[in-house]
C-alpha cells in the first residue's frame, strides 16, 4: 500500500465531466484524437476499483481521466475504499466476479500471493508503454516474464521529515543518527517546547508504524548481508532476527515516554499535514515529497522542513522499496480495450509530467524519461548514504501482512502483545501464506 494517509474521494468522475453520453449504447464516431487515441467511443464507462492511497489526494488521475473522457468518449467510474478494508474487499471481489475493469493493488516481490494476476489480470506485455517503465520497477507488476500493470510513483524512501526551526529552538544541532540521538531530541523538545508533540505517529490506518520495523532493514542486512535469501529460501525465520525486536522495543519505550504524544493511537496519517505545517509535531516518517504535500495544502506555511534516516536500532541505511501500488486491467473485462486505451493516455510524457506535477507526495515517477524533483540538498544527503531493499521487499510474504503486523504493534502498544509476541505472529503468518502458496521452499 502506498504509506500515506489519504482522504476519501467519493466522488465519481460520471458526475463531474461535462462530455455526457447515452447509457446502454456502444458506438464509434468518425473523429479521431490527438495523441494517439483513434476515434470517440460512447457508452463506455470503466469502473475503477482503488484503495485511498492508490489515487493522489490532489485528484490528479481524476483529473486526467476527465481529460482522457473528453478525447475518447469513454467515462471512468472511480470506486474508492478505505486503505484498511481495500485489500480484503479485492479478495471478496475476486472470488465473486465481480472485479472492477481496472482495479488499484499494492505491489511487491511476491505478486502472485498479493494478487494472483495469472487468474485475475490482463497479460499487458505487448503495450508499447512497457519498455519505458524504469528496469528496476518493472519486475513488481511482473511474474514470470509478463507484464501486468502499469505503475507511475517512483521508488519509495521513508525518512524523518524534521522542523528545522524547532530543532534549533530546542537547542539541537545536528539530526539523530543513532537511536539514543533520537531519544535525546526528543527529550529536549518535550522538555523545550511542551505544546509539541516530538514525533508523530498514526495508527489508525494501519500501516504507519510497521515502517520503523520494515524501512530499517539496512540493520539487519548489516549483520546478515544474505538474510533475505535465507528468509525466502525458510533457513532463517522472522525470529532470527535479533535487531527487529530491538526496534520493537524502542518503539515501545518512546510512546511510553511520551514522545508520540497523547493521541497517537487515535491519529490518522491524513492529519500528520497539519500536525507539521502548524508546528504541533517536530518529526514525522514520510517521503521527502511530503514536505510538497504540506506547502501545496497549507500555502502560508513557511517552515524550513529536512530530512534524516531514521535512526531505529542506530540505521543510517536508507530503505528503497521500487514497488508502490499499480494498476490492473480485470482478465474478465469486457471493457479491456478501453481500459488499455486509458493506460496509454496515462503513460504519454505528457501526462507523466502534470501526474509528477500534480502529485505533490511523490518526488519522481518511475519512467526515468521523466525529470524528478528531488533538491540538490537531497540529492547530495542521499547519495552520501548506503541503500537497502526495504523488508517487504526483501523477504517473501511480508507485505502481504503489513497491515496485520500493524495490528499487532497496537496491540504492542496497549500490551496485549510483547515485541516478541509481534514477530512470532509475523513469521506464523508468513508460513501459512507459503504454505498457501504452496512454495516448495516451505512445503518440502
Amino acid at each position: 500500500m502506498k504509506k500515506s494517509g489519504k482522504r476519501i474521494l467519493s466522488f465519481t468522475m460520471a458526475a463531474v465531466m461535462a462530455v455526457g453520453c447515452l447509457a446502454g449504447c456502444s458506438s464509434e464516431d468518425s473523429s479521431t484524437a490527438s495523441g494517439g487515441t483513434s476515434g470517440k467511443s460512447t457508452g463506455i464507462t470503466l469502473t475503477f476499483g482503488s484503495h485511498q492511497s492508490g489515487l493522489p489526494t490532489s485528484g490528479i488521475v481524476q483529473k486526467l481521466a476527465a481529460e482522457f473522457e473528453k478525447e475518447s468518449g469513454i467515462k471512468i467510474d472511480f470506486q474508492i475504499s478505505p486503505d484498511a478494508q481495500w485489500r480484503d474487499l479485492l479478495k471478496v471481489k475476486e472470488q465473486s466476479g465481480e472485479v472492477p475493469d481496472i482495479f488499484c493493488a499494492d505491489t511487491t516481490n511476491s505478486l502472485e500471493s498479493a494478487i494472483n494476476p495469472e487468474k485475475y489480470c490482463a497479460d499487458l506485455s505487448d503495450q508499447s508503454w512497457v519498455s519505458r517503465i524504469d528496469k528496476d520497477v518493472l519486475p513488481s507488476v511482473s511474474l514470470k516474464n509478463k507484464v501486468y500493470g502499469i505503475t507511475f510513483p517512483g521508488k519509495k524512501m521513508y525518512f524523518y521529515i524534521y522542523n528545522k526551526e524547532i530543532f534549533k529552538k530546542c537547542g539541537i544541532a545536528n539530526v539523530p543518527t543513532t537511536y539514543q540521538e533520537l531519544k535525546d531530541a526528543c527529550a529536549k523538545i518535550k522538555t523545550k517546547m511542551p505544546d509539541v508533540t516530538p514525533i508523530y505517529e498514526a495508527t489508525t490506518d494501519g500501516w504507519h508504524q510497521v515502517l520503523p520495523v520494515a524501512e530499517n532493514s539496512g540493520v539487519y542486512l548489516k549483520e546478515d548481508a544474505n538474510l533475505f535469501t535465507e528468509l525466502n529460501a525458510n533457513k532463517k525465520k522472522l525470529t532470527d532476527i535479533p535487531q527487529m525486536k530491538t526496534i520493537l522495543n524502542q518503539m515501545k519505550e518512546c510512546a511510553s515516554l511520551g514522545y508520540f504524544g497523547k493521541d497517537y493511537m487515535s491519529n490518522a496519517t491524513a492529519d500528520a499535514k497539519e500536525a507539521m505545517a502548524k508546528g504541533k509535531a517536530a518529526m514525522y516518517i514520510a517521503e521527502a515529497a511530503f514536505r510538497d504535500e504540506i506547502k501545496a495544502d497549507y500555502p502560508n506555511c513557511k517552515t524550513n522542513f529536512g530530512i534524516f534516516v531514521q535512526p531505529w536500532g542506530d540505521n543510517q541505511v536508507i530503505g528503497v522499496n521500487p514497488a508502490s501500488n499499480a494498476y490492473f486491467i480485470s482478465k474478465d473485462s469486457k471493457n479491456a480495450d478501453a481500459a488499455k486505451k486509458f493506460f496509454d493516455f496515462l503513460a504519454r510524457p505528457e501526462n507523466l509530467k502534470k501526474r509528477l506535477a500534480g502529485q505533490p507526495g511523490i518526488s519522481e515517477v518511475c519512467w526515468p524519461e521523466i525529470k524528478g524533483k528531488y533538491t540538490d540538498e537531497d540529492q547530495k544527503y542521499i547519495k552520501s548514504h548506503k541503500t537497502a531493499k526495504v523488508l517487504q521487499i526483501g523477504a517473501n510474504y511480508v507485505d502481504v501482512q503489513f497491515m496485520d503486523i500493524g495490528k499487532d504493534i497496537e496491540s504492542m502498544y496497549t500490551g496485549a502483545m510483547t515485541p516478541d509476541d509481534v514477530i512470532k505472529s509475523a513469521e506464523k503468518r508468513r508460513q501459512q501464506q507459503a504454505q498457501l502458496q504452496k512454495d516448495p521452499a516451505f512445503t518440502s
